[in-house]
């Protein structure tokens, strides 16, 4: 067992590894586009298992993913041993019956109660640990999604809840209705934008935990990706902006530079990477299908930034320095 800290997540009671795992990639896409590349189940597995002996047992996971595949992989992770795991699993994203994204979002408070007892039939538990609301739905009132939420809190259900890439008014008027425990955000030296939008010290301020998803940028600042054709014909990531054409070789020659910082420090670039949003005082969520990564990326948590360094990397990549678009038009 490794000697990963742990912190509290919010300030109603969870506790969490300051690196949890996250699982998208672990299975199929969405929709039939690929998530990061193929993936093998049991590598999956040996790496769920893998990383609960490191102390990694928060497991990031959500209903859109495959859809409804990843959770039920985790599913045969948890047998036997579900009170060992904190599972965080989301909805939002509108899926229909024949398990397809629909392309829409829905925060109804009858589709909140549908979207968790599917949930939990695929995890095969009675409950969640924390349960997002993946995306906002901007025909629905948060106060009503919030407020179906809570009532899942009340059955036990669902022990915490969450929202994930909101603004800060949205937090504060969903923190009103319930405690919140946890804002999921994208978070990198790559993609800033949560410093940008004030949107980090506003969740700091009300005591409401940060988890930082994609703190690699998508695994392009592990300075694995050299070309855009190092991305499989259906990786989801040819689609984004940041790494497409001009943009692309913009951005590498960022990470080029972190290399050279990681270098210096005998780590590999995606462990600095990891470790600077560690300094920022919030939860990681790398996510990852193998073992080794998975490895690799608990050992970033003991890595110790010096004010300098720390100064050093933000040159490297200040607010603002990513080229292109974060997400296609439309997402």
């Amino acid at each position: 067992m490794s000697n990963i800290k742990r912190v509290a997540l919010g300030s109603q009671g969870l506790e969490v590894p300051v690196q949890g795992l996250g699982c998208m990639g672990m299975t199929g896409g969405i929709n039939g586009m690929s998530v990061y590349g193929k993936a093998d189940e049991q590598e999956s597995l040996a790496t769920l298992h893998r990383a609960l002996e490191l102390g990694v047992n928060m497991l990031d996971t959500a209903d859109l993913y495959g859809p409804m595949l990843n959770e039920r992989l985790i599913a045969k992770a948890l047998a036997g041993q579900r009170e060992k795991y904190i599972v965080a699993t989301k909805f939002g994203f509108e899926v229909d019956d024949q398990e397809n994204w629909t392309g829409g979002y829905n925060g109804r408070p009858e589709y909140v109660r549908k979207s968790i007892e599917r949930s939990l039939r695929n995890l095969g538990t009675d409950y969640v640990d924390l349960y997002y609301l993946h995306r906002l739905d901007p025909n629905t009132p948060i106060e009503d999604t919030v407020g179906a939420m809570s009532r899942l809190v009340e059955e036990g259900k669902v022990r915490y809840l969450g929202l994930s890439e909101v603004p800060a008014d949205i937090l504060r008027r969903a923190h009103a209705v319930h405690p919140i425990s946890a804002l999921e955000t994208e978070y990198s030296l790559f993609d800033r934008r949560v410093e940008e939008g004030g949107i980090l010290q506003v969740a700091q301020e009300m005591g409401i935990g940060f988890v930082a998803y994609s703190p690699l940028g998508r695994g392009f600042l592990s300075g694995d990706i050299k070309t855009p054709d190092d991305f499989e014909p259906n990786d989801s990531r040819r689609f984004f902006p940041r790494y497409q054409g001009e943009n692309f070789y913009k951005n590498l020659a960022l990470v080029e530079k972190l290399q050279a910082m990681a270098q210096s420090k005998s780590v590999t670039a995606a462990q600095l990477a990891l470790a600077w949003v560690l300094a920022q005082e919030v939860v990681v969520i790398p996510g990852t299908k193998r073992r080794t990564y998975l490895e690799q990326n608990v050992d970033a948590a003991s890595i110790t930034l010096s004010p300098t360094e720390l100064v050093e990397l933000d040159a490297i990549m200040p607010v603002g320095s990513a080229a292109g678009a974060a997400y296609p038009e439309g997402l």
